[in-house]
């Protein structure tokens, strides 16, 4: 996209907002189920900044345009947003964020459009008290940029199709039952749902209407005691899937007619939603005096504790994605050392091949983060076609290569990040590799009560970063679905955020280990697993109540080539041995030739 493109939309919009009498807009990067991937038809702030991390909010007046984003996208923002006009506002403690801003700088009379359909009622709250106390006009029922964005993307129309029924454990009738439970305990007749995730569990579907994750378009209306409707394209509904549905429990209505629906609620009814998770415009036709239960869906909780079952199923895929890893990594050396010139581009395609040979492969989990050396400091970089780097460094020098990716199989999605060495890496590689690694040993022994909030184990794993005044500024975890979203909730390993009891750490639960350092222009390093919160086998205490710990789930080895060894503890290097013990257990009857080869090599004990 050109910076002209750019400043011709951005001038198109401010012309729209003056047509309209309107002070500002926000556009947010959300759509109708407040997603983290969106289909195109919602990538409004992509299309007016050229932006295009996932997270961002982008602010424009008559005289300013601001884009707000973490500091994991700090580096990428501002190298897209040169030129455009647009700002980089950083998020950051003690810093204004975009609500802030246009409450401080909005004089009284003044209005702020944003567009209710992708505007979550958590989010309007939060903009209506910074507003309000300054008289300051917040009007949700206009899309502005339909006025603008004439070549605007259709919907997707992906067919549903059946979560294979061999890595189910519980039926769509079992689900819907337990989520009523759920509604009863609240106090709730009724329950929305807009979180695609959510309602992918619920049903035992799955569709292709967002890359990445395996989920379709649709919200659901569930009665306590009736109807539980899933409102959905119907195109993209088989008659086998219809009459699977009706057999659960479920019936079918347009994707548009959630709204009219709820709209027969009555104030005597009592309405369950999550308010980060459901859009202000799903609710524009519902009367007034109608009661609402704010709090996270029955759903969210179920679907994080995986059943024994499930998690056996995310252990054999997680097998098969160590076995497609061994052959990544074996190739790869050896196209390296035989002279190849090698890309951050060639890393992506190299995986998506050798994984989609596994069984059940789908597609892979987020797009795969593949940074060499200043590419790699930053979090959530992405190689293009537009914008990468060799993998070649000069004679005598190294450099480091952090490769995050994973895939999504029927059963089970994986996530995985690993540091390769390029040519001579430095003492400095290895002290700021193996520090990370300390960190996330910290963690993957770590016990735990049963229940705690999650955020509250983060410090453990930062324990030895900051020990040497080091840190990162992304979370140290993420819960993550079974067949589902790579990034699921509710539980989260990070301590920037709050510590609800819904948060709790509960047994099955699946989450990822991954601390980092990245140093800003040089090199960035990460080390992630996939973990399983399971009981402590042998308790030495049974007073204090019951305690968790991790069972570590990903079988790939961590390059010993970049540890310095006295860094290290002896405890530390026993789980070091004994991990790679375990990976070269779990995959040596699964790969032969150079693939185990490189195995056996990598899995060496220290």
């Amino acid at each position: 996209m050109s910076k002209q493109n750019i400043h011709e939309r951005i001038d198109n919009l401010r012309q729209n907002l003056v047509a309209q009498d309107l002070t500002a807009i926000i556009v947010p990067s959300a759509d109708p189920h407040l997603s983290e991937y969106l289909p195109e038809y919602w990538q409004a702030r992509l299309w007016l900044s050229g932006f295009t991390g996932s997270v961002g909010t982008l602010v424009v007046t008559a005289d300013f345009a601001g884009l707000w984003t973490d500091s994991r996208y700090w580096v990428h923002a501002a190298e897209q947003l040169e030129g455009t006009g647009i700002s980089l506002q950083k998020m950051a403690p003690g810093q204004p964020n975009h609500i802030d801003w246009l409450a401080d700088h909005l004089q009284e009379g003044d209005s702020v459009a944003v567009d209710g359909n992708v505007l979550s009622i958590a989010e309007q709250d939060r903009l209506l008290n910074a507003f309000d106390a300054n008289d300051i006009t917040l009007i949700t029922e206009r899309d502005v940029l339909t006025e603008v964005w004439s070549d605007r993307p259709a919907l997707p129309t992906a067919p549903l199709y059946v979560h294979d029924e061999s890595f189910i454990s519980q039926s769509a009738a079992a689900k819907l039952a337990a989520v009523r439970q759920g509604m009863k305990a609240a106090g709730a007749t009724h329950h929305l749902l807009s979180s695609l995730d959510d309602i992918a569990w619920l049903t035992n579907l799955r569709g292709a209407d967002v890359d990445y994750n395996p989920v379709f378009l649709a919200h659901m209306l569930i009665s306590l005691d009736g109807s539980a409707t899933l409102f959905i394209d119907n195109n993209k509904v088989s008659s086998e899937i219809e009459k699977s549905l009706k057999d659960s429990g479920f019936t079918l209505a347009d994707y548009d007619a959630v709204q009219a629906a709820l709209a027969t609620l009555t104030p005597e009814d009592l309405l369950l939603l999550d308010p980060s998770k459901v859009a202000v415009g799903t609710l524009s036709q519902m009367a007034d005096g109608v009661g609402f239960i704010e709090q996270m869906a029955p759903s969210t909780l179920l679907k994080s504790v995986k059943s024994d079952a499930d998690v056996n199923h995310v252990r054999e895929a997680m097998r098969q994605d160590g076995a497609a890893l061994c052959e990544f990594f074996a190739n790869f050396e050896q196209r390296l050392s035989n002279g190849e010139r090698l890309s951050e581009l060639d890393v992506d395609s190299m995986l998506i091949e050798v994984r989609s040979q596994q069984p059940n492969y789908v597609s892979p989990s987020f797009p795969t983060i593949a940074g060499f050396n200043e590419n790699g400091a930053l979090p959530h970089y992405r190689a293009t076609p537009e914008k990468f780097s060799y993998l070649e460094v000069s004679d005598g020098e190294g450099g480091l290569l952090l490769i995050d990716s994973g895939a999504q199989y029927q059963n089970g999605t994986t996530d995985i990040t690993r540091v390769v060495g390029i040519g001579q890496v430095s003492s400095e590689h290895k002290r700021d590799f193996s520090t990370v690694l300390k960190a996330h040993v910290a963690l993957a022994r770590a016990n735990f009560p049963d229940g705690i909030a999650s955020p509250l184990i983060d410090a453990i794993c930062r324990a030895p970063l900051w020990q040497a005044q080091m840190d990162y500024g992304h979370g140290t975890g993420h819960g993550v679905g079974y067949f589902l979203n790579v990034h699921e909730g509710p539980q989260v390993i990070a301590y920037s955020a709050s510590t609800p009891k819904e948060r709790a750490m509960k047994v099955n639960m699946i989450s990822s280990n991954e601390p980092g350092l990245y140093r800003e222009g040089k090199w960035g390093i990460r080390i992630e697993n996939l973990v399983v919160n399971r009981p402590v086998a042998k308790p030495t205490e049974t007073e204090f109540g019951k305690f968790l710990h991790f069972e570590t789930v990903t079988y790939c080895p961590i390059d010993t080539r970049l540890i310095e060894p006295s860094l290290l503890t002896q405890v530390e290097i026993d789980w070091l041995n004994s991990y790679h013990s375990q990976v070269y257990a779990e995959l040596k009857d699964r790969v032969d030739g150079a693939a185990l080869e490189w195995l056996t090599e990598r899995t060496q004990a220290i």
